[in-house]
């Protein structure tokens, strides 16, 4: 198996550096998975461009973690599942809507529910939806740009959860409570 470095600050290739402090800045740390990332600094930088655009859209917090969490869970990435599981709860989101999607159930809530279905349904189905699929999205009051946004969101996540996959970087202690195993 080939070993992938997890990058720090100084022994990230340069053009990675500003990709990593992006995110050191946004999580307090520089997270393995993203010093995985560095090694390449097109992957890196690919995730910090879409990352900024879909944590500044119209989804809330709250429903971007709940949309990456399913996607860790749907994609078997373990670290993502992981790390998503804690950003979760700190973003207000239950014990019992995270342990839900951890064990590939919906949450109690009808719009985390319906957000949680859909972004399983795209990555299960390759993004061919079908119109049940998409209304029962839309009922609980989401719109069409909201189903669009969540393909980016999605686009995210695939990267880092393919990375994770592949790379296998040790969880930080900071997330060791919410560790998850693919079954």
């Amino acid at each position: 198996m080939t070993h992938f470095p997890i990058h720090s600050m100084s022994t990230a290739p340069e053009a990675s550096r500003e990709a990593l402090e992006v995110l050191a800045a946004t999580f307090g740390l520089i997270p393995n998975i993203a010093g995985a990332m560095a090694t390449s600094p097109v992957l890196i930088n690919c995730l910090v461009s879409v990352f900024g655009k879909v944590h500044g859209g119209s989804l809330s917090e709250p429903e971007i973690q709940v949309l990456l969490l399913t996607n860790a869970v749907t994609n078997r990435s373990e670290w993502a599942s992981a790390f998503h599981s804690a950003l979760a709860l700190q973003q207000g989101i239950s014990a019992a809507d995270v342990d839900a999607i951890r064990s590939r159930s919906l949450p109690g809530d009808p719009r985390l529910a319906a957000l949680s279905a859909l972004t399983r349904a795209l990555i299960e189905r390759r993004g061919k939806l079908g119109k049940e699929d998409v209304d029962a999205f839309l009922a609980p009051g989401f719109a069409p740009h909201h189903l669009l946004e969540v393909i980016a969101v999605s686009a995210a996540s695939t990267i880092t959860n393919y990375t994770a996959n592949v790379t296998t970087p040790q969880l930080e202690t900071a997330f060791a409570e919410h560790a998850w195993r693919a079954a």
